[in-house]
């Protein structure tokens, strides 16, 4: 059973129901994991710990492990061309994209159009991928692909295991772990306990945005406020898109990562999973983080051991191992391989101070980290 330092925790409360009580957020939750089980799980504001939020990007570690399952089977490749599987997305030279490439955010099509309307039908999509064109080569660069790629892996894996994506998430993943509140895809009428996202705050001062990275506003490209909006609508939610349609509980999402750690019943191959944990393969500057290298494996990000590990995601007292991915909003995943420890911060809250933001999620994850006695 896990020890923890009992004031370090009441610190780590204390930091998220701050911005609660002080209104600039609606509600919250979070949740610490570690053997196994979840040793912390709390909620504050107008919420409970069983309501279920939209995570964001905190989906792609989810969609990476179905991807690592698929490797682990056999039918997925990480150096396979994609067009190998979906014949119609080799058009306008991305015949050269990889799986790997999807998983790395070095295919080339970060802005790449998919949106309501198409994104809920597969034969409209596949259609969509073959008018896509190339920012740039693939494999040469790096940029943050917010949904494209994740729309493309989604339709790769369900091409190659004949299986829904969604479906497959939930009968290799979420059901073998337990994880009942974890969903890809919910139908319409079972969404009353996903809490409803709201508008908070005011944008960040443009004099420190510029300070800090070097233009007067931060580019959000397709992130907008209006498009994480866009999660309110039940038919939103059902798509279940890849890239950022997941729902859960913060001890969900907490317990994923144990299962990442642990791999319980050998549910991943172990030599696949390592990788997927653990090996970075992109360390290209990341525009989004002003030129701090992305740090990513086939999935995730690692904190690293260069400093960098807060403008990451992870705060600055997880080990260079930790990983992990983060989601609009301020939503944190990540787990520490040093001390076991896993965490999960989520809320509905859409503050547009994204400086705040970050240093709020700095802040918790950096608390949570500490909170180990052993």
């Amino acid at each position: 059973m896990a020890t923890l330092d009992r004031a370090k925790v009441d610190a780590l409360l204390e930091r998220a129901r701050r911005e609660i009580d002080d209104g600039l957020l609606p509600s919250c939750q979070l949740a610490l994991a570690r053997d196994g089980e979840v040793v912390v799980n709390e909620a504050f504001g107008d919420t409970t710990v069983d309501t279920r939020y939209v995570i964001f990007s905190c989906t792609k570690g989810i969609v990476a492990g179905a991807i690592w399952l698929a490797f682990g089977d056999g039918t997925l490749r990480p150096e396979q061309r994609v067009a190998e599987v979906l014949p119609a997305f080799g058009t306008n030279g991305k015949d050269v994209v990889t799986v790997e490439q999807l998983l790395l955010h070095t295919s080339g099509f970060p802005r790449a159009p998919m949106g309501p309307g198409i994104w809920g039908d597969r034969d409209k999509r596949l259609e969509r991928y073959a008018h896509w064109r190339l920012n740039w080569e693939p494999g040469s660069r790096m940029e943050y692909h917010p949904t494209s790629a994740h729309w493309v892996l989604a339709d790769v894996l369900q091409e190659a295991t004949g299986q829904d994506y969604r479906q497959f998430v939930a009968e290799r993943i979420t059901e073998p772990l337990g994880l009942k509140s974890m969903a890809l895809g919910v139908p319409a009428a079972e969404q009353d306990d996903i809490a409803t996202l709201v508008e908070c705050g005011e944008p960040p001062d443009a004099d420190e945005v510029e300070r800090l990275f070097g233009v007067r506003e931060i580019p959000l490209g397709e992130v907008t406020e209006e498009a994480l909006l866009h999660f309110n609508k039940p038919d939103v939610r059902a798509v279940g898109v890849p890239g950022g349609g997941a729902v859960s509980r913060a001890s969900d999402v907490a317990l994923y990562y144990q299962g990442l750690l642990h791999n319980p019943g050998g549910l991943w191959d172990a030599h696949v999973l390592a990788d997927g944990t653990g090996v970075v393969r992109n360390t290209f500057p990341d525009p989004l983080m002003g030129g701090v290298p992305a740090n990513r494996t086939r999935g995730l990000v690692v904190a690293g051991d260069d400093g960098k590990s807060a403008f990451r995601g992870f705060g600055r007292t997880v080990s260079g191992r930790a990983f992990g991915h983060m989601g609009a909003g301020g939503q944190v995943a990540w787990a520490d391989p040093a001390t076991g420890l896993s965490f999960c911060y989520v809320t509905n809250g859409l503050d547009a101070n994204l400086l705040r933001s970050g240093r709020r999620g700095t802040s918790l994850s950096s608390k949570a980290a500490a909170v180990c006695a052993d």
